[in-house]
């Protein structure tokens, strides 16, 4: 006999599923960006995560817990909780 309390994995509705426990890699992470503390997903390279916050990678260049990293770095620095990131937008311009 089974405890009524006990659901059948096939029988539990995925919305009521802690997206940590379902996937651990998704779980949310707390970064700081530019100043303010923010969320994103974890598992993120750099370049994803600046593409998370909406920015165009080709226009900024980012400061990755206090060093410049080369943009050729991006694709393969994955971003961790606490880490600081400031990104600076580069502005064409003249006249």
């Amino acid at each position: 006999m089974t405890d009524p309390a006990q659901k059948d994995p096939a029988q539990v509705n995925p919305a009521q599923v802690n997206p940590a426990q379902a996937n651990p890699a998704q779980a949310p992470i707390l970064v700081r960006l530019n100043g303010e503390e923010r969320s994103c997903p974890s598992g993120l390279s750099l370049q994803a995560a600046l593409e998370h916050f909406g920015y165009r990678s080709q226009l900024v260049v980012v400061e990755f817990n206090g060093e410049i990293l080369a943009r050729r770095h991006w694709p393969q620095q994955l971003v961790r909780q606490a880490d600081a990131l400031e990104v600076v937008t580069i502005v064409g311009g003249g006249s």
